[in-house]
């Protein structure tokens, strides 16, 4: 019996992983920045909500003074903190209750860095901050 011919070439596997783990590597990083995005985010809805809850005027109630939440005041406050944002983040929504709290929902648009096949175009990205005066009784 002859032995058999075992001659080839490993090239093609070689290539199937390299893109394979290119792919791999795209995906993550892109992942990563959505991630890192949606935290930014996070912390810009967090620091309207806090910045809105400045927005009070004094108001007299029951023999004393007590605070109120000016919507208009809260909305300034919250924009004007938004604006510093690097991810052109704007306000959707902003609540402001009668107990001194201040939610205020914030979206922006998500842009992978790293343009792959693998992954959407962008994606609208949402977060919701709360604030409570401490002055509120």
């Amino acid at each position: 019996m002859r032995a058999r011919d075992d001659d080839g070439s490993v090239l093609p596997l070689v290539a199937g992983y390299v893109a394979l783990a290119l792919a791999l590597i795209l995906v993550c990083a892109n992942a990563t920045s959505l991630y890192l995005a949606q935290k930014r985010l996070d912390a810009s809805a967090d620091a309207a909500a806090l910045a809105a809850t400045e927005g009070f005027v004094v108001v007299p109630a029951g023999g004393g003074v007590g605070i109120r939440l000016d919507a208009e005041r809260a909305r300034s406050q919250a924009a004007d903190i938004v604006a510093l944002s690097p991810d052109d983040a704007r306000i959707e929504a902003l609540e402001v209750t009668a107990g001194g709290t201040a939610r205020v929902v914030v979206a922006a648009r998500w842009e992978p860095f790293l343009v792959a096949a693998l992954v959407p175009d962008g994606v609208w990205l949402s977060a919701t901050g709360t604030g409570r005066t401490a002055l509120a009784g």
